[in-house]
C-alpha cells in the first residue's frame, strides 16, 4: 500500500458519521431529540417514501431549541440511548414558542 492510500484509509477510519435533522425536544438535561428524515425508494412499489428516525444527542451547552436544524455526529455510548453529540446548530427556529 502506498503512503497516499494509507493516509486516506486512516482519515476515513477516524471520521464520525454526521447527520442533519430537526430538534423535536430539548426538555431533558443536556439531551436533545433530533428527527432525521430521508428519502428511500419502496422495494415493491418503486415509490419514493419519506422515512424519519429519532436520535438522542448530547448538547453540553444546551444551545439547541425545538425547531432548530442541527448537525449531529456519532460518538461513544454516553447513556442507554445517547450515541450522538451535537456538532453545530445550522438554522434557528424563528417562530415564537
Amino acid at each position: 500500500m502506498t503512503p497516499e492510500t494509507q493516509n486516506a484509509v486512516e482519515a476515513k477510519r477516524g471520521e464520525s458519521t454526521k447527520l442533519t435533522g430537526k430538534v423535536t425536544s430539548a426538555k431533558m438535561e443536556k439531551t436533545i431529540v433530533v428527527e432525521v428524515t430521508r428519502l428511500v425508494q419502496h422495494k415493491k412499489y418503486q415509490r419514493v417514501v419519506r422515512i424519519s428516525k429519532k436520535f438522542y444527542a448530547h448538547d453540553e451547552k444546551r444551545e439547541a431549541k425545538p425547531g432548530d436544524t442541527v448537525r449531529i455526529a456519532s460518538s461513544r455510548p454516553l447513556s442507554r440511548l445517547k450515541r450522538w453529540t451535537l456538532e453545530e446548530v445550522l438554522t434557528r427556529n424563528t417562530s415564537a414558542q
